[in-house]
């Protein structure tokens, strides 16, 4: 079994182990979804496509484990990184890449590196497209993704101040 596989096969884990099952379709949907945005970005930026995916699937375990949600990301970035040091098949660089990205996909403000931000643009990118009642917060960062994407569309007027 690959490496992508066998984080596949952790997060399938956690989902199914969520006690509250209206908990889990969401996480399937959210960590998939993103995770399939950091392929895409990850090819069309030049980045490691295996790692952008692993990122994607692990950006929000921390909610979905637990089912909390304030301080996601830095709690998520270390369950992420226990859960890649425990199947000891990442290199300690890997592992920080994953951590640090993890870190900060929460911070849509500050930019930070490469795959912090790719992980970044994959949430606004799932949040703002899939999930409809999603309010749009990040318009400005939104269009300059979609623009890299070659992908045109007229966004619905959003509460300015939010950008």
């Amino acid at each position: 079994m690959n490496r992508l596989e066998l984080v596949r096969t952790e997060i399938d884990s956690i989902l199914l182990n969520q006690e509250n099952v209206n908990v889990r379709p969401e996480g399937y949907i959210h960590l998939y979804g993103v995770a399939q945005n950091c392929t895409l970005l990850a090819v069309k930026r030049g980045l490691d496509v295996e790692l952008c995916t692993i990122i994607g699937l692990l950006h929000d375990i921390y909610t979905y484990k637990y089912e909390y949600v304030k301080d996601h990301a830095l709690l998520g970035a270390v369950e992420a990184e226990n859960l890649l040091r425990d199947l000891e098949i990442f290199t300690d660089e890997e592992i920080e890449i994953v951590r640090n990205a993890i870190s900060h996909h929460s911070d849509k403000k500050t930019k930070h590196d490469k795959y912090s931000e790719l992980i970044t643009d994959a949430d606004l990118l799932h949040n703002s497209l899939y999930m409809a009642s999603f309010e749009i917060k990040h318009r400005k960062r939104l269009k300059k993704i979609l623009k890299g994407l070659g992908i045109k569309i007229k966004l619905k007027k959003f509460n300015e101040e939010n950008d």
